[in-house]
């Protein structure tokens, strides 16, 4: 078993999944996978459990959920599972290729060198996104910056999907008090990392927009993201975190 692992959450992935599988497995460095599906109609997880039960029956593991039931909580179910089969590394990605499975290994070597979190920044070094629309690109932008302005936070790409994480932050976060569910879960995280005191790292990557599937961006999820921010500030006001000490590595 690796000691590093990747977490792809799905919904009717079917056209991406078994590629993005096999391209985090082709990496130079050993990945294990872990689905997270909610019981996609279009059967991404038959497609997994073929490549599970004839290829990849050491390394790729799913974990099936009964429905959609939002993000944040596929997240939070797949970092327990984590967590439970003992993994050092655990790292977050999409797959629909809008993150690039070759810079896992670059988020990897961030938390090798002392990061407690590793974020996959479209913004660390300018505007790194492809085939978005402009628009797109700049809601996204400004809304990464009003996020950092209300938080606090010295972070480019506060809402960031594609984050590697050490198991230090994701055992001593409560991972149950996490309360988005939707792409403000991204948020959330990276606040309550940035408040109990872990070492937060932006690796520069460039984001693609997926060519294949359907986007889970909906306007609830961008309303979330808005107002939940001031609420979920307020909130940390009343709230002790205790301050964790750098890792030695």
């Amino acid at each position: 078993m690796s000691k590093k692992i990747v977490i792809i959450p799905t919904y009717n992935e079917r056209e991406n999944i078994e590629e993005i599988i096999r391209a985090v497995f082709s990496l130079h460095q050993s990945f294990d996978v872990l689905i997270v599906d909610d019981n996609s109609p279009d059967g991404t997880a038959a497609i997994v459990k073929k490549l599970q039960q004839f290829e990849f029956k050491l390394n790729l593991h799913i974990l099936e959920r009964k429905e959609k039931n939002g993000l944040g909580t596929a997240y939070i179910d797949g970092f327990k599972w984590c967590l439970e089969e003992g993994y050092e590394y655990i790292f977050e990605m999409d797959a629909d290729f809008s993150h690039n499975p070759n810079d896992l290994p670059k988020l990897y070597e961030a938390l090798c060198e002392g990061a407690d979190v590793a974020i996959g920044s479209r913004y660390k070094t300018g505007v790194n996104v492809v085939n978005w629309p402009m628009s797109r690109v700049m809601m996204s932008y400004f809304a990464s910056s009003y996020v950092r302005f209300i938080t606090g936070m010295n972070i480019r790409d506060t809402t960031a999907g594609f984050v590697g994480y050490h198991r230090n932050v994701l055992s001593h976060i409560a991972l149950d008090n996490i309360k988005f569910r939707g792409y403000a879960f991204q948020i959330e995280m990276k606040f309550t990392a940035w408040k109990h005191g872990f070492a937060i790292e932006e690796v520069p990557i460039i984001f693609t927009d997926r060519t294949r599937g359907e986007s889970k961006i909906s306007n609830g999820i961008i309303q979330e993201a808005i107002g939940g921010v001031v609420s979920m500030k307020l909130k940390s006001l009343f709230k002790t975190y205790e301050k964790m000490h750098p890792r030695k590595n």
